[in-house]
């Protein structure tokens, strides 16, 4: 345990990082080399100087001087006032002061060298931006950090419209910081969604907005981010036919949908739409229709009103007429068609499950796994340190939100806790059914049904 406020430990901890961690020339990094417009390789970044520049922004700053980023050299060595290459956003720029931070403290360089961090100022990038050699003979990138999907969301403004500029001013800043979080626009209610990896993390967020540029902010109730999608294949036909004097409305299509699962990356929550379309039965413009339309009617699913996740959409054929159709009635039919085959497809919907670990004291510990237990928490690890008990355990999201408060009460203010998200799972059907009459309901109070 330690404090950074208080000074105490931070030696300690710097100590085991030079002991354990390991030297620039021991990590093996791995990048890719870009080779035209589409084209990649993999390459290994070799920490040797006289080979090209390759550093990575991994964090943004803002200070009185303007945005301050953080840079890690892989290879290659880069002297004050050359030109750097943002292979990211594909941007050329120079490098007009460089600095080495202690704490708050700023120190000028004027070169770095492999395994070497510093920070320039007056770079436009995002964090996770690849910069190399200003010359254009080598361009590379680095493996994209793990970014997971936002788990909570809440809706949030500014107190006062005055402020608007401020607010909107932070939202961009923050964005650009942290790529876990997201803003929104909810398009039936028109508010802004703010979200990210949980309710601390958005708390400290608006209270940054506060503290940082005097734009106080009201915050809705937190809401998990829940996903939907289907467990067996379904088979649609739908017809879209409408006739209302004039040109009418005529579109078919025919095809499967079916469960998309990525072996190598379970948390791949993509889909996927596929034409297996033979002759000219659907013109390739409809074709064009049906997978904007697919793609769209995904955006919210029919349970819960949120995106649909692992699905793949099958075109295998359809109807047109020489009049009525048209690329907007094939979007129609496809969205219905998709409506219709993800009822009978064994529908489900998926809620966010973190990672918990719970420290406590001995006589604390029972309580403590109780009340994990009635939050539906599965526990996978227990362990004792002296009189110190540490609980893992596999928690849903939504039964988390007022956990903190309640272990400050059986702890006596004594007991930690940290969670991170580990993947999204079916929620329980009893549970499901009542998160989709919640949804159906507030559909029905804002006249969408």
């Amino acid at each position: 345990m330690g404090s950074a406020y208080k000074n105490k430990g931070i030696q300690l901890c710097l100590d085991g990082v030079c002991d354990y961690l390991p030297n620039p020339q021991e990590k093996i990094n791995k990048g890719f080399l870009i080779k035209g417009d589409k084209n990649e390789e993999p390459i290994i970044f070799q920490p040797d100087p006289k080979l090209p520049f390759v550093g990575y922004a991994f964090k943004l700053e803002e200070n009185k001087f303007g945005q301050l980023t953080y840079i890690r050299v892989y290879q290659g060595k880069l002297k004050k006032g050359e030109y750097v290459y943002n292979t990211t956003v594909k941007k050329k720029m120079k490098i007009s002061r460089m600095i080495k931070m202690h704490a708050n403290q700023m120190e000028d360089i004027n070169e770095v060298s492999p395994g070497e961090i510093f920070a320039i100022f007056g770079v436009d990038c995002a964090t996770g931006d690849t910069l190399c050699d200003g010359d254009l003979q080598f361009q590379a990138r680095c493996s994209s950090m793990f970014v997971p999907q936002p788990v909570v969301s809440l809706c949030i403004k500014p107190k006062d419209n005055k402020a608007s500029v401020k607010f909107n001013k932070a939202l961009k800043k923050f964005q650009r910081e942290d790529p876990t979080f997201r803003v929104g626009i909810d398009r039936e209610s028109e508010e802004i969604i703010i979200s990210g990896m949980g309710e601390l993390h958005l708390q400290i967020y608006a209270e940054r907005m506060k503290r940082e540029f005097d734009c106080e902010v009201i915050v809705g109730n937190p809401t998990v981010n829940f996903r939907e999608t289907i467990t067996q294949k379904a088979y649609f036909d739908y017809l879209h036919k409408k006739q209302s004097g004039g040109a009418g409305q005529f579109a078919r299509v025919i095809g499967y949908i079916e469960p998309l699962i990525n072996p190598e990356d379970p948390q791949d929550y993509s889909c996927q739409f596929q034409n297996k379309v033979t002759g000219t039965s659907i013109p390739n413009e409809f074709i064009t229709a049906c997978e904007k339309g697919f793609y769209e009617v995904i955006e919210k699913g029919p349970n819960t009103g949120y995106p649909v996740i692992n699905i793949k959409y099958v075109l295998e054929d359809g109807q047109t007429h020489v009049v009525d159709s048209s690329s907007n009635a094939f979007m129609i039919a496809t969205k219905y068609a998709f409506q219709k085959a993800f009822a009978s497809a064994g529908p489900v919907i998926l809620e966010p499950i973190m990672n918990v670990e719970v420290t406590c004291s001995g006589s604390e510990y029972s309580q403590v796994m109780a009340s994990i237990s009635k939050r539906r928490g599965s526990i996978t690890n227990t362990e004792s340190r002296d009189d110190i008990f540490v609980l893992n355990a596999d928690c849903p999201l939504q039964q988390m939100f007022g956990f903190a408060t309640e272990l400050r009460g059986l702890t006596s203010g004594q007991g930690e806790f940290s969670m991170e998200y580990k993947n999204h799972e079916a929620v329980p059907p009893q549970e499901a059914e009542e998160i989709r009459k919640q949804y159906m309901q507030r559909r029905k109070e804002k006249g969408q049904d």
